[in-house]
């Protein structure tokens, strides 16, 4: 095929599904990519959409190995690197910080390329995963990522049924039209926010849009998968029989 012709096999990777664009360049350095039956070994190499693209064996034990990890962060430490003095979040995670009743063994072999899928503001606590899997990542990142997050939202202020509405529906925020979210009360100053994007301090920004100001924010479910009764401070492993 000629270079110019289709899309690199590394993106079409991704959009199946198959591994991060990262990891699929890994892979086909190390010869373990198959377009079509034959190996690619060239970064950048491309393919027609509907090539048949497998990997080797090798590269499914490499992915069976990478782990995500569930941590209940608390406030004052950032999602992603270290920023103005405050700590990652991924600094907390060490074999004293494994929550109870794990089956699976901390390896210092689990922190390498771990990044945190997804953002949870410095001020914000719950549920942040971590994850060494590029898949995992375009799930709950990728631009079209469908995948719920849901927030329990302490707040102070006045909220009519008009401006309830608007939260679920009608706000803007830089310009750009918001997704329609589920908001609704949880008890007398919290309220339940379900979304589907993750704008930067989006629902503090929608609250301010609304007049009310957050004085709490935690984030307790992912996809499928629930903060549940996880310690602040500590963390575990996803399971086998979970999925997001």
């Amino acid at each position: 095929m000629n270079d110019t012709q289709g899309s690199r096999i590394s993106k079409l990777m991704a959009e199946r599904g198959l591994c991060s664009r990262r990891e699929a360049d890994a892979f086909i350095e190390r010869g373990l990519v198959f377009v079509n039956g034959e190996r690619v070994t060239q970064l950048g190499s491309r393919a027609l959409p509907d090539a048949v693209i497998s990997m080797a064996p090798e590269a499914r034990i490499s992915q069976a190995r990478q782990v995500t990890i569930l941590l209940h962060k608390p406030m004052s430490y950032v999602s992603g690197q270290a920023e103005d003095g405050h700590q990652p979040a991924s600094s907390l995670i060490s074999a004293k910080t494994q929550a109870a009743g794990s089956t699976q063994r901390f390896q210092l072999a689990h922190l390498k390329g771990l990044a945190p899928a997804g953002r949870l503001d410095i001020d914000s606590t719950g549920l942040l995963v971590l994850t060494q899997d590029g898949r995992v990542a375009r799930q709950l990142i990728g631009d079209d990522s469908t995948v719920e997050k849901e927030y329990l939202v302490r707040v102070e202020g006045l909220l009519d049924s008009h401006g309830l509405a608007l939260l679920n529906y009608g706000l803007a925020l830089d310009g750009k039209q918001l997704r329609p979210a589920q908001v609704r009360w949880a008890n007398e100053d919290q309220l339940c926010f379900v979304l589907k994007e993750g704008r930067k301090r989006q629902i503090r920004r929608m609250c301010e849009l609304v007049g009310l100001r957050v004085t709490g924010l935690k984030r307790v479910r992912i996809g499928r998968v629930r903060l549940g009764e996880l310690p602040l401070g500590q963390w575990r492993y996803l399971r086998e029989n979970e999925h997001f």
